[in-house]
């Protein structure tokens, strides 16, 4: 493997982010983030890519916030210039995980833990591995959540759950991830990586409208007023409705309703 921090490689419509810092069980530092921002936008503009994944690489998918780079700067009484850099660079990343025009979906084995767990339930899917392990970490260091880990779990499991999971939970499996709705689907660790690439194959056989035009409704109806997101979905369909996917796909469904 490369030394670098993180590794995208793309194979036809589905592109792959690994995390690769095994040694540190991929926690995040101002390199990975750095990458991360990097590569996320490469994604991003590659009009190609339908699904990007996100695993990690080692034992872990990734143990959240490097806690030596921030115990170091608290100690040198440098939190806020450090923290503040590390999370200007991570944050530009989910954001653009949010943003993006195609699906993400993380790929969840070994621990998930701070910001590592905020990561794998802020992208738009997560199959997770029977042995992953979900630990927020955050309550027992005395903070609040990052990584976009507000972001993600309240708006799938409500704010009582979002409570429960931050400030009462030391650690929680991925069959109960899946019955609260955080994880799509859970599988034998064995077998993680094809059903990670089945699941990602079925998922880029959507036409980048229908992928672009649902995340985007989806994320937005929560805080748009119903008009406006009538207004969206008009807008959106009649888009969709102008490609050749579609054209294609009517004709075939009208021949064999004939």
């Amino acid at each position: 493997m490369s030394d670098e921090p993180a590794l995208l490689r793309i194979d036809g419509p589905i592109a792959t982010i690994t995390l690769n810092r095994p040694q540190a069980f991929n926690s995040v530092n101002l390199a990975i983030a750095q990458k991360l921002e990097q590569l996320g936008a490469e994604v991003e503009a590659n009009n190609d890519i339908r699904v990007l994944v996100i695993e990690g690489e080692g034992r872990a998918f990734s143990a959240g916030g490097d806690l030596q780079t921030i115990g170091a700067a608290a100690e040198a009484d440098n939190i806020a210039p450090v923290v503040g850099e590390l999370l200007k660079h991570y944050h530009a990343f989910i954001e653009t995980v949010r943003r993006m025009p195609k699906i993400v979906l993380s790929s969840v084995h070994g621990s998930a833990a701070g910001a590592g767990m905020g990561l794998a339930f802020v992208t738009d899917l997560c199959i997770a591995a029977e042995d992953a392990k979900f630990t927020p970490a955050y309550a027992k260091i005395g903070v609040s959540p990052d990584g976009g880990s507000t972001v993600g779990i309240p708006g799938t499991v409500g704010v009582r759950r979002a409570l429960q999971i931050f400030l009462a939970e030391d650690s929680f499996t991925a069959q109960q991830a899946y019955e609260w709705g955080l994880v799509a689907k859970v599988v034998p660790a064995t077998e993680l990586k094809a059903a990670t690439r089945q699941f990602a194959e079925r998922l880029a056989q959507n036409p980048p409208a229908a992928i672009a035009g649902t995340k985007s409704l989806i994320y937005q109806a929560a805080t748009t007023p119903t008009r406006q997101q009538l207004d969206a979905e008009e807008d959106r369909i009649i888009g969709a409705m102008h490609t050749e996917e579609f054209r294609v796909a009517v004709k075939k469904f009208t021949s064999k309703s004939k």
